[in-house]
Parts: C-alpha cells; structure tokens; sequence
C-alpha cells in the first residue's frame, strides 16, 4: 500500500488493537465477521467503491457501510469498520485488503490471549513446509473446480486435534478464500504478521541438519544483535543445504556456515 492506504491501515491496527484490549471482546469472532466483510467487498465492487469514494465524507461513508452491515456483524465489528471507511484510500481494493489483514490480525490476537502465539506461528510455518513438499496436496488445496466445503473438509482431516483451533480457522480461511495468491504466499505474510505481535522479525532457517538448543539460541542473540530487535526462527531440516545453513530474513539471505560470519556482522554493525 503506499500514500494515504499505508496510514489508514496504520490507524486501522491501532484501532484493532484498543478494541481487543478490552477482554470481553470475542476476537474470534471479531476475526470471522471482518473476513466476512472482506469477502463483501470483494463481490460487491460498487459497494467498495462506494465506501471509498474520496467525494463522500468519513460520515457519510460510515453511514452506509452502517446501513449495509448492522444486524450482519456485532457491535464491534461495525465500529471497527466504520473507522476504516472514514479514512482515505488510495484504491478502493485497498480497504479490502486491510479488513483481511485485521481479521487475521483478530485470530493472532486470540492465539495471543491463549499463550499460543508462538505454536500458531510454528504450526503455519510447518504446514507451509508440507504444501510446499506436496505437489498433490497442493493441487487439491488450489483446485478452483473444488468447493469450499471439500478444502475445509481435507483440512479438517489434515489438522483436527492435530494443531491449534486458531491456526486451523486462519490455514482453512486461506486455502477457501485466497483471493488471488498462493497458499504459500499466504503463509509466509501471516507468518510476519504474526511477528509484528511482538515487534519481532521472523528468520526462516534452513540446516543440513538440526540445530541444537544452544546453536538455536546463539543464532537467534546474533541476529537480534545484527538487526536491532528479537527474532523468531522458524527451522526446518534439509541435508542437501550446501554449506550446512541458510538463513533467511525479509528479503536478505545468508548462506554458509553462519555463526562466525554472522558474529562478524554483529561487530561490523555495533562498530
């Protein structure tokens, strides 16, 4: 998002986050009314446009996304809505896009509530791993001649009583509704949401072998010394990475035997 999007959505999560400070607040279910906007507008391109519409004012748009919505959401919701209609946007699918990111920002915050923000993050990192590693699991999770119903079902099988109730309503909502991008894609963006939770970065690590406690531990004090702020690895095993580990944060990769190299940058970056 850039310009006037990138500050609404920035209002946007402010306002999630003030409302779900507030315990009584079912953030569960806050997430699945605001998915179910998105998927309104996501239909209904008028109604996005309308709700957009630079011409109108915040009032007016409030107004009607009031008129549509009440007795469809809860309370909550429609206010947290309404917020995000009265700001300014750059292009109409943009609205769309931030009620999606806050509704999964609404799970995140339930798993957080539960002490199980870490296992939902670990668990979607892991089952980002299968999919990747299974062309026929992927063929059937993306097959646009299957119904919902079908992929929520194969996914039920997959995860039920096998992963968190918080990381099965988010990969479910993904694999039915994944508006145009891959599940992988996907994955990979609620994996740095999550992140964000806890001002943390996220550190994809990829090892010809498994790490111990203690080499777990050294890297993730050298990243957090070379960037500035703690960071989350998610591991997985490879035997064919060529110089034993590659590490992988954003857009930056580090390849090779990392623990004396990454030291190095540590001192580079403090000097």
């Amino acid at each position: 998002m850039n310009g006037a999007s990138r500050e609404a959505l920035a209002a946007a999560r402010e306002q999630l986050d003030a409302l779900t400070d507030n315990t009584s607040v079912d953030a569960a279910q806050l997430a699945d009314e605001l998915a179910a906007v998105t998927g309104l507008l996501d239909r209904e391109g008028s109604l996005r446009r309308a709700l957009t519409d630079p011409a109108k004012s915040g009032e007016a748009k409030a107004g009607l996304a009031a008129q549509v919505l009440r007795g469809q959401i809860g309370g909550e919701a429609l206010d947290l809505v309404s917020g995000t209609v009265r700001s300014r946007w750059s292009r109409s699918r943009d609205l769309a896009d931030a009620l999606e990111e806050l509704s999964y920002g609404a799970d995140l915050i339930a798993a957080q509530r539960g002490n199980a923000l870490d296992e939902v993050e670990d668990e979607l990192f892991r089952f980002g791993r299968i999919v990747t590693g299974s062309s026929e699991l992927r063929a059937a999770l993306s097959d646009k001649g299957a119904s919902h119903e079908a992929k929520a079902s194969l996914l039920s099988e997959l995860l039920g009583g096998r992963a968190n109730p918080v990381t099965e309503r988010i990969v479910v909502r993904l694999v039915t509704h994944p508006r145009g991008r891959s599940l992988e894609t996907g994955i990979d963006a609620l994996s740095k949401l999550a992140a964000a939770r806890r001002n943390r970065m996220v550190a994809v690590v990829v090892s010809a072998v498994p790490l111990s406690d203690q080499q777990k531990q050294r890297l993730g004090a050298s990243l957090a010394k070379l960037y500035g702020r703690q960071v989350h690895l998610n591991l997985d095993v490879d035997p064919t990475v060529l110089g034993g580990i590659t590490v992988r944060v954003g857009d930056e990769v580090i390849n090779g035997t990392i623990q004396d190299r990454l030291d190095e940058a540590a001192r580079r970056m403090a000097g």
